[in-house]
């Protein structure tokens, strides 16, 4: 893993990107990416080699607007829910 890391800082460097951008942010970024195009949790999972979905989701870092779609999402779920006539059981 080091000869990577080594050889993906002096890519990075020759690019002139930011020294903070490590080959590990490679990986949080796939995983993270994953997770907003709407891939399965346990298959993200999978993806990471983790035996715990709370170790992936330390690597999860969605953006602000990914999480204000979700929730958006749910809210807009519960309260169709909560408008819908109620069943008569018969």
């Amino acid at each position: 893993m080091q000869r990577l890391d080594s050889r993906f800082a002096t890519y990075r460097d020759d690019l002139g990107l930011d020294p903070v951008l490590d080959f590990h942010s490679l990986r949080r970024s796939y995983i993270t990416h994953l997770i907003e195009d709407g891939w399965d949790a346990f298959f993200v999972q999978s993806q990471a080699g983790h035996d715990h979905a709370s170790t992936t989701s330390i690597y999860t870092c969605v953006s602000s607007d990914f999480r204000t779609r979700t929730l958006r999402r749910a809210l807009d779920a519960t309260v169709e829910a909560a408008l819908k006539p109620a069943r008569r059981a018969r």
